[in-house]
């Protein structure tokens, strides 16, 4: 597949370098990667915990892509496309190397913390997602996918394996989290008599 016959391409014209992809020219593969690899590595360094995942996350993600082109639906996004194939694969990275078992959190110990949306929109989105790397896991994986990538909970549930309570509690946790990294971070943006009374402990 990497490594195929050369098929002629236009690079000024999308359709043409996926039919060169499909058709197995590397160069053309070569090129929708280095068009891509930006976009496409943003993603798996914010489901990953450090870069080296993130760069297996990126080449298996990849190679998923090429070996996938036949399904890709030209009436959409490209881009949207590749987003669902590089977050299902860090999931399925996540699910393969973590152990749920260290990341199980009882319903009753959801906190429900005040969550204040003004000062967290005070902060840039970039900001925000440095901070989300400060999060366990399970938990960043949720607000992730909710929040960033627009999945509902119940595709959140079939995704991650776990049932629909079980994101809402992840999802509470994970806002209660980001908001103790961000006082601790930005401590200007809130009153003097804000607290997070309910927040348990370090969740790291």
């Amino acid at each position: 597949m990497l490594f195929g016959r050369k098929i002629s391409f236009d690079e000024n014209d999308f359709k043409s370098i996926v039919s060169a992809c499909m058709a197995g020219n590397n160069q053309a593969q070569r090129l929708l990667y280095k068009q891509y690899f930006g976009y496409s590595k943003s993603i798996c360094l914010r489901y990953t915990s450090t870069t080296e995942e993130a760069e297996e996350v990126l080449n298996e993600g990849f190679l998923k892509v090429f070996n996938n082109l036949d399904k890709y639906d030209s009436a959409h996004p490209f881009k949207a496309w590749l987003r669902t194939i590089m977050v299902n694969t860090a999931i399925s990275y996540y699910r393969k190397h973590k152990k749920h078992s260290e990341d199980m959190v009882s319903l009753e110990d959801a906190p429900y913390p005040r969550f204040d949306d003004d000062i967290v929109g005070q902060i840039t989105a970039e900001e925000i997602l440095q901070l989300i790397q400060g999060i366990k896991p399970v938990y960043k994986n949720v607000f992730l996918l909710y929040v960033v990538d627009g999945y509902n909970h119940r595709e959140i549930a079939d995704i991650l394996e776990i049932n629909e309570a079980t994101v809402r509690s992840h999802y509470v946790r994970a806002r209660a989290r980001l908001q103790h990294l961000i006082k601790q971070n930005y401590p200007h943006l809130f009153p003097s008599d804000w607290g997070v009374k309910t927040f348990k402990g370090n969740e790291n």
